[in-house]
C-alpha cells in the first residue's frame, strides 16, 4: 500500500504537468500572438516565472483546496487517484479540441466527484471554499474583462498622442513585465491545488508513514497546518515543465482567434488578468487562471468595438467553463468506480 500511495503522489505531479502543459496558453498567448516573443522564448519565459513563485508564494489554496473542501473521512487513496484521472481526461479532451478550459476546476470537479462516489454527497463540505469556488466561475473572467477594459482605456488616454508603431516599441518590452507577472500569478495559484490534493492524501494516509524509516518518514504527514517542502518543490517543478512544453493549439485560440491584440493590448490583457489572480490568491480561493485572462482578453478586444470579439467562440469557451465541473466529476466517479473493485484498500 506504501508503495500505491506513493505511486499516486507521482502521478498527482503528472497531473500538475498537465496543468502547466494545458494552461501554458495563460501565460504566452497574448505576447505570442503580439509577436513580442517567439513561441519557444516565451514558454521559457513563463515557466521561469511559474517556477519563481515557489520562494514568494503563500499556501491558502493549497490548504483550502486540500481540507477545505472534501470531508476527510472520506478521503483515501482510491479517492485521490480517481480525481486525477478524472482531471487529466478532461483536460486532454479539452487540449485536443483546443479549448481553454480550467485545469483547475477539473481538480476540484474530479475531487469533489470521486468522493462523491465513494461517500454520497455528504462527502463534499459545503462552505466558505465551494461558495467562494463556484461564484468565482462567473467572478474572475468578470473581472478579467473589467480589469483589462479599464488598463485598455487608461493605456489608450495616456499615450493618445503616440503613433501606433511608436505605442508597439514602448509596449514591447512593458509586454515583458506584464506576461512575467501573469505567468507568477499562475504558478502561484494552480501549483497550489496540486499541493493540496497531494497534502490531502498525505494526511489521509499517515497511518501507513508513521512508523517509516528514512526517507519514507519524509511523507509523514500529521495534519494541514504544514505542506512539506519537498511537496512545494515538485509541485512547482511539474507545472513549470507543463508551461515549457506548452499546449499550441490553445495558445492558438487565446493569442489571435477570440481578438487580435497588438503590444498594447497584451499589455493590458495580463496585466489585468495578473492583478484579478493575485488577488484571488491572496484570499485562499483557487480560482481558474483560464477564466480570469480570457475574461481580460475579451475585455481588451471590447474597448476597440464589441465586434472585434468573436462572440460565438467566446460562447462555446463559456460552455466549456460550465461543463467543466460536471463533467470531470462524472469522469472521477466512474475512475473511483473502477479503481475500488480492483484495489482493495485494507
Amino acid at each position: 500500500m506504501v508503495w500505491y500511495i506513493i505511486g499516486i503522489i507521482a502521478f498527482a505531479f503528472v497531473f500538475d504537468f498537465s496543468n502547466g502543459f494545458h494552461d501554458s496558453a495563460n501565460s504566452i498567448a497574448t505576447i505570442v500572438g503580439t509577436r513580442v516573443l517567439s513561441p519557444l522564448h516565451a514558454v521559457i519565459w513563463a515557466a521561469f516565472f511559474n517556477f519563481a513563485a515557489l520562494f514568494t508564494g503563500g499556501v491558502a489554496v493549497a490548504k483550502a483546496v486540500g481540507g477545505g473542501m472534501i470531508d476527510q473521512h472520506v478521503v483515501d487513496p482510491n479517492v485521490i487517484l480517481g480525481a486525477l484521472l478524472g482531471a487529466i481526461i478532461w483536460n486532454m479532451i479539452t487540449w485536443y479540441y483546443g479549448i481553454p478550459s480550467s485545469s483547475s476546476h477539473a481538480l476540484i470537479g474530479g475531487y469533489a466527484g470521486s468522493a462523491v462516489a465513494k461517500g454520497g454527497l455528504a462527502a463534499i463540505t459545503w462552505g466558505p471554499k465551494w461558495i467562494q469556488t463556484l461564484s468565482f466561475i462567473v467572478i474572475s473572467p468578470l473581472v478579467g474583462f473589467l480589469a483589462g477594459y479599464i488598463l485598455m482605456v487608461l493605456c489608450y488616454w495616456i499615450f493618445k498622442g503616440m503613433s501606433g508603431s511608436r505605442a508597439d516599441r514602448v509596449f514591447r518590452p512593458m509586454q515583458l513585465l506584464s506576461s512575467a507577472a501573469l505567468s507568477y500569478s499562475h504558478g502561484g495559484n494552480d501549483a497550489q491545488k496540486t499541493m493540496g490534493i497531494i497534502l490531502g492524501l498525505l494526511v489521509a494516509s499517515k497511518a501507513y508513514f508513521a512508523t517509516q524509516t528514512g526517507w519514507m518518514h519524509g511523507l509523514y504527514v500529521k495534519d494541514f497546518s504544514t505542506i512539506p517542502r519537498w511537496v512545494e518543490i515538485g509541485a512547482y517543478s511539474a507545472i513549470s515543465l507543463g508551461t515549457l512544453f506548452g499546449g499550441w493549439r490553445i495558445v492558438h485560440t487565446m493569442g489571435s482567434r477570440i481578438t487580435k491584440l497588438r503590444p498594447i493590448g497584451g499589455f493590458a490583457a495580463e496585466t489585468g488578468g495578473a492583478m484579478a489572480i493575485q488577488l484571488a490568491t491572496h484570499w485562499g480561493i483557487p480560482v481558474s487562471t483560464t477564466h480570469t485572462i480570457t475574461g481580460s482578453i475579451v475585455g481588451v478586444g471590447a474597448t476597440t468595438r464589441l465586434s472585434a470579439v468573436r462572440w460565438g467562440l467566446a460562447g462555446r469557451i463559456v460552455w466549456a467553463w460550465v461543463l467543466t465541473i460536471p463533467a470531470s466529476a462524472l469522469m472521477a466517479a466512474l475512475s473511483y468506480w473502477i479503481l475500488s473493485r480492483i484495489v482493495q484498500l485494507g
